[in-house]
């Protein structure tokens, strides 16, 4: 395993109740199924899955939007995952759709052009998981005006 590699530790709590350990001075979070297998105390996989890309995309947009120096805050992210069955009849995630919404309008922002045209390439967990399932990108103004 490389030296940038980013290990998590999982602690079984109660049935599909696990708590998760993310290293030092980090807060644990307690994950959980939804019912019937679990009680909803926590996020899902899937949940984290679809917060682990929005979370990375809005991450590649602010770190692109501040090199030129500009403050689009505050962002909004929503991602909703589509699941369903396979060809072997397993649940599996079939896509993901991203919005990502800005604080400001588009007018307001230098070089905005630019910066929506390769911010996710450098979205390390969406192109990661972009190889496995599509994953569509949005990208709105406050004004509500569709920008990607």
């Amino acid at each position: 395993m490389s030296q940038d590699a980013v290990t998590v530790r999982l602690t079984q709590v109660q049935d599909y109740q696990f708590d998760v350990d993310f290293g030092a001075g980090i807060p644990a979070l307690r994950c959980d199924e939804p019912p019937p297998l679990g009680q909803n105390q926590g996020p899902s996989p899937m949940h984290l899955l679809a917060a682990a890309v929005g979370n990375c995309l809005s991450d590649s947009l602010l770190f692109a939007l501040r090199k030129f120096k500009q403050q689009p805050e505050p962002l909004r992210t929503e991602v909703s995952a589509e699941v369903g069955r396979n060809a072997e009849n397993r649940l599996r995630v079939l896509g993901m759709r991203a919005t990502l919404t800005l604080g400001v309008p588009a007018a307001a922002l230098e070089h905005l052009d630019r910066v929506l045209a390769s911010f996710e390439q450098y979205c390390t967990v969406t192109q990661s998981v972009a190889q496995g399932f599509p994953v569509e990108i949005q990208v709105f103004d406050a004004t509500g005006a569709r920008l990607k």
